[in-house]
């Protein structure tokens, strides 16, 4: 979206550029007493710029770090978006300064720092009324973005969060931090971007996350964590609370669907809260973060329902007298909260951390070295070394006829090697391998070829692709593995004419997951129980007889330490399916390739995609669809998409019954990979 050059960069008048010496003299040269804040970007500095050729200015200096994962992508992104943007709810851009390494932004001073500031690290005694004005502010500043009046796009914010709404000195409320931002068409309400994964964890949507696809719902789901961080007075990812229940939002649902709204409140405003202004504020909350974004309203209709709930309350306190407005403090908690499964957040997420937990920036699509096993030394004796000239003689200086497939780390070519001593051999020469070479445009890089020639290169097991060498000259990364005939699993399972692939058997089937189960078991019992983190049906290889082996482990971590349930990692998306735990919190663990693993039967058995928007918005989700049709005893045919081919009924409905164990919510209610592959051979063996 944003250019890296300046000169590409249409300023308005309003936004100037400043000389680096005056960003030094208004800072008493980055004095450590005038910092005002930190974020992913770096330090806020309180300072004085001239402004109008005499008066001084109080503004707000963000200057980047240079240990910061973002850069001058989102410095520029930043700039533009912000020269364009004048409205009374967005914090105006005043300049900027480019010098050398240094990227600086300077913004109007908002003395009452952030709504995080004062909810979460100052315990400023804000009203009932002040948290509703602000709420309002933040709204209307959002559908000025969403609607673009006044300017001529639409801008999506993609990260609306506590830490991001600025209060001036009459605690008016304001968009900050457009970094992340992306512009799209104003005249289509349901247009999305495809875009890399970015936000903060416990904001983001998870249908973005799932799909890649970034619509103006997304904010508004984020908007509504916000709107019941206000009303609860706890972060979007406490660890206060239980594991199981450390996203705010569906700790707030779950709270409300018991029947127990009132233990939810904030203890400040508990008693200022009347009944009506509370069912109409969580009603719009709950809408927010509906897991459909269709299902969301926009924010004009949040906003107008906001002003309407602050009407209801004024008129109540303008209407009781100061002894009698503790009523609500004794009604609350018979207020009718109806179950709501269809609406409730716990289908798809589970949200996460608190505000140092950004997956936005660009970096965050690469493993950081933490994903890399410390005690790591290459070259691994069990591997071969080849050079670059090596592969390009195996491959034919990797002919365009010998690409067997391409994925987000680059091309996969046909080679050739020694059948005894693995070395480069000319084409048809030897046994063919699989020669996987990094694109110059990947995202991909150095971190995830570690990982993975860290992880196979001690991994043996009839069920593990097996990794025979690789090779690193300059800027060129390559992995040779061993060659599986019938490349992915994915390439069977959707009916795709285009790949033209015969339809699996049932039993061919089954004999493939208990292959990935049996690969699974093995990495899950080690002494240091790796977890795989990328089960899914493009990650399965297929040999000459359908054994399924394990491959791509980029993602794959080391278990938690002795006396832990699981390990914190920045979540990467590469179009996965991941466990609510993981992509909400960053929270990992072997329950987690057990939410992957059912997601993978429950795709096998049906033949359906995981995710597909091609299906209505009711049934998008798998999971929903077929618990839906196994609730209401509905003929298996309706969800069972085998052809023609034949498949015993009880044995199909024993798989989805087991894929629906393994896809619980809560990560102690799946079962463990060592019950799961005995139900599989179980099925496998009742089934011929």
């Amino acid at each position: 979206m944003a250019s890296t050059s300046s000169a590409s960069v249409q300023l308005s008048l309003q936004c100037r550029e400043f000389d680096f010496p005056e960003i030094l003299l208004a800072t008493d040269n980055f004095n450590e007493s005038l910092v005002i804040g930190s974020g992913g970007f770096g330090k806020v500095y309180k300072g004085n710029i001239i402004s109008n050729g005499s008066n001084d200015a109080i503004v707000a200096i963000k200057c980047l770090d240079s240990m910061s994962s973002q850069g001058a992508t989102e410095f520029w992104a930043e700039i533009e978006m912000l020269s364009k943007l004048r409205h009374c709810h967005i914090v105006s851009l005043i300049g900027y300064c480019n010098h050398g390494k240094e990227m600086i932004l300077i913004y109007e001073y908002m003395p009452n720092g952030s709504l995080e500031d004062h909810l979460h690290k100052l315990g400023t005694p804000l009203s009932w009324v002040q948290r509703l004005n602000i709420c309002i502010g933040a709204g209307r500043g959002l559908h000025y973005l969403h609607t673009g009046t006044g300017i001529e796009f639409g801008v999506i914010h993609r990260d609306v969060k506590s830490s991001n709404i600025l209060l001036n000195e009459s605690w008016a409320a304001k968009l900050s931090d457009f970094g992340l931002s992306k512009i799209g068409p104003t005249n289509q309400p349901s247009t999305y971007v495809n875009t890399l994964i970015k936000g903060t964890f416990g904001y983001l949507d998870p249908n973005y996350f799932t799909t890649g696809r970034l619509t103006r719902k997304s904010d508004v789901y984020a908007f509504g964590v916000v709107l019941f961080e206000v009303l609860c007075r706890k972060r979007a990812v406490d660890r206060s609370l239980d594991e199981d229940q450390w996203g705010l939002a569906i700790w707030a649902q779950d709270k409300m669907n018991e029947g127990n709204l009132r233990s939810i409140i904030d203890c400040d405003i508990r008693d200022q809260i009347s009944q009506k202004s509370l069912k109409h504020y969580v009603r719009i909350s709950r809408r927010c973060l509906h897991n459909h974004p269709k299902q969301r309203p926009t924010m004009v209709e949040v906003v107008a329902c906001l002003e309407s709930v602050l009407t209801i309350q004024e008129k109540v306190n303008s209407s009781l007298k100061p002894g009698i407005r503790t009523i609500f403090g004794k009604m609350s908690n018979m207020l009718p909260f109806p179950s709501n499964q269809e609406n409730s957040a716990k289908n798809y997420q589970k949200i996460p951390s608190n505000n140092n937990t950004d997956t936005g920036m660009a970096s965050s699509r690469f493993l950081d070295s933490s994903k890399v096993p410390s005690n790591f030394r290459y070259p691994n004796p069990r591997l071969k070394v080849y050079t670059f000239a090596d592969l390009i003689n195996a491959t034919s200086n990797f002919g365009q006829d010998l690409i067997l497939g391409e994925g987000a780390f680059g091309k996969v070519f046909l080679g050739w090697v020694n059948e005894n001593t693995f070395a480069p051999s000319s084409c048809g020469v030897g046994i063919p391998v699989a020669v996987k070479r990094r694109s110059a445009s990947s995202y991909e890089g150095h971190a995830e070829w570690l990982a993975e020639v860290s992880f196979l290169g001690r991994l043996a097991h009839s069920n593990i692709i097996n990794l025979l060498g690789y090779c690193s000259d300059e800027h060129e990364y390559l992995l040779v593995y061993e060659y599986m005939q019938n490349q992915s699993f994915d390439r069977f399972l959707y009916n795709d004419p285009r790949l033209n692939a015969t339809p699996l058997s049932w039993g061919t089937r089954l004999i493939i997951l208990i292959g990935v189960a049996r690969g699974l078991t093995y990495l899950h019992s080690s002494k240091e129980q790796i977890i795989y983190n990328n089960v899914r049906s493009s990650s399965i290889l297929l040999d000459q007889e359908y054994n399924a082996k394990l491959g791509d482990f980029k993602l794959a971590r080391f278990g938690p330490e002795v006396g832990k349930t699981h390990v914190t990692t920045k979540v990467v998306s590469y179009g996965s399916i991941f466990a609510p735990e993981y992509y909400c919190t960053g929270h990992l663990s072997v329950k987690s390739d057990i939410y992957c693993f059912g997601a993978l039967l429950l795709e096998t058995t049906t033949g359906q995609k995981w995710m597909d928007i091609m299906r209505r918005y009711e049934t998008q989700d798998l999971t929903h669809w077929a618990s839906l049709i196994l609730k209401i005893r509905t003929d298996l045919k309706e969800i069972v998409d085998l052809g023609e081919l034949m498949y015993p009924a009880e044995g199909v409905n024993e798989c989805v019954t087991l894929a629906l164990r393994c896809l619980a919510y809560k990560p102690k209610d799946r079962p463990s990979i060592e019950e799961v592959l005995p139900s599989l051979e179980r099925i496998c063996a009742t089934s011929k």
